[in-house]
């Protein structure tokens, strides 16, 4: 029986290797282009292997949520076997009893509130040097290239936050617990008897391994996008930094307790992140048995991508959506957050496989963002045109580099030291 005999028309291919002669590398403008032109639910065969797509709110709806249970795995790739040590991890382990486990613990124990706020004087401290590093070179009219230096403050405060009990902050050492780094924590869980049978040393190779992804290549990325869009639109910039004026004054440098208040810079993030989706065609999902999607089969193991990129920049949902326009986030009467609740907006995914680094990443993006805009004017460095095409690998980041040039704007120099 052909379990896709129903199913959704979509391009035709070849024989044997179907539409994989096909495939550009900017595969979430192809799919939306065929999206364009087939509907918000097409296939495509990729040789033996049937791709589903599927580009609208409401079809999303039923797979993360009416049927979460049954696309809960993820698509099996030879590269996700090797970086999470035979699917031992968060984001690539078949779902099961053993990833509610490792979930649990990561989310609950590692990425808790209180665990959060222990480091935050880590994160502060990291982040000032940074400032202080971009300062420097400032005097001595060196660019930035802004990728790297951010990498450079989300992987030393990733770093730091792993080392052994004897680098604890204040901070940390006034945790309930005393357990005082993510590495820690882990073997502390792992000794535990509950968790012998979920946890061990690959998993927690694993686990640091999706921390270290997470926390650094999503903020990293994110963080450049904000800054290319904010060099686009200079007004936006403005009222950035009036806010951070406001929030934060000029004699006093970004704590984390100011970012609650930033509103204006949470809807540049959040709108920045409606047009450039780090995932936008999310993670692949399997389902692990057949199931019907607006009133479409889609067989065990077929691939099922989800097209944020279309649904996010779809003109039926959102007015004049190719416009950078923070202000749609304002007064947000429609709970746009990245709770992957309204699936309109789903730049971090939904259901039981949303992203679980999602905590960390907020705390990075918001203070090294309101930190490099409290401090500095950004101009583009002399030559550089402002690129805003991506390319899309594990996620989607510009295809050039953000070339920058930082001007100070606090005149206490003190505030750099």
């Amino acid at each position: 029986m052909n379990m896709a005999a129903d199913f959704a028309h979509g391009p035709c291919g070849l024989p044997i290797v179907g539409y994989l002669p096909f495939l550009r590398e900017d595969l979430h403008h192809q799919f939306t282009e065929l999206a364009d032109k087939y509907g918000p639910i097409y296939k495509l065969w990729i040789g033996s292997k049937l791709w589903t797509v599927i580009s609208s709110p409401s079809l999303i709806k039923e797979v993360v949520r009416d049927h979460d249970t049954i696309f809960a795995n993820r698509d099996i790739t030879v590269a996700a076997r090797i970086s999470s040590y035979g699917f031992n991890d968060i984001a690539w382990s078949p779902y099961g009893s053993q990833w509610r486990n490792r979930r649990k613990l990561f989310v609950r124990e590692m990425l808790s509130n209180s665990n959060l706020e222990a480091s935050c004087n880590l994160r502060k401290d990291e982040v000032r040097k940074a400032i202080k590093e971009i300062y420097t070179k400032e005097l001595q009219k060196e660019v930035t290239t802004l990728l790297h230096k951010v990498e450079e403050i989300t992987e030393d405060t990733i770093d730091e936050r792993m080392k052994n009990p004897s680098n604890k902050t204040e901070a940390v050492e006034a945790t309930k617990d005393g357990r005082t780094d993510f590495l820690q924590i882990l073997i502390d869980l792992m000794q535990e008897e509950d968790n012998k049978k979920s946890l061990g040393k690959t998993q927690i190779k694993a686990m640091l391994i999706n921390i270290l992804a997470g926390g650094t290549d999503t903020s990293s990325t994110t963080i450049e996008w904000v800054m290319a869009e904010l060099l686009c639109h200079p007004n936006v910039m403005e009222k950035v930094q009036n806010e951070l004026d406001k929030v934060v004054g000029l004699n006093n440098i970004v704590e984390e307790s100011h970012i609650l208040k930033l509103e204006y810079l949470d809807a540049v993030v959040k709108e920045t992140l409606r047009l450039y989706p780090l995932g936008p065609l999310l993670t692949p999902r399997t389902p692990s048995q057949s199931c019907t999607v607006g009133g479409y089969t889609i067989p065990k193991d077929s691939t099922v991508f989800l097209n944020v990129w279309f649904v996010q920049r779809d003109p039926l949902i959102w007015e004049n959506p190719l416009e950078f326009k923070p202000e749609r986030f304002l007064n947000n009467t429609e709970k746009m957050d990245f709770s992957g609740n309204n699936f309109k907006y789903l730049p971090f995914g939904s259901g039981r496989r949303i992203c679980a680094g999602l905590p960390l990443a907020e705390r990075m993006v918001r203070l090294i963002l309101a930190s490099l805009l409290h401090s500095f004017k950004w101009q583009l460095s002399e030559g550089e045109k402002l690129d805003m095409s991506g390319k899309l690998r594990l996620t989607l980041k510009k295809k050039i580099p953000l070339r920058v040039t930082p001007v100070p704007r606090l005149s206490n120099i003190e505030l750099y030291e």
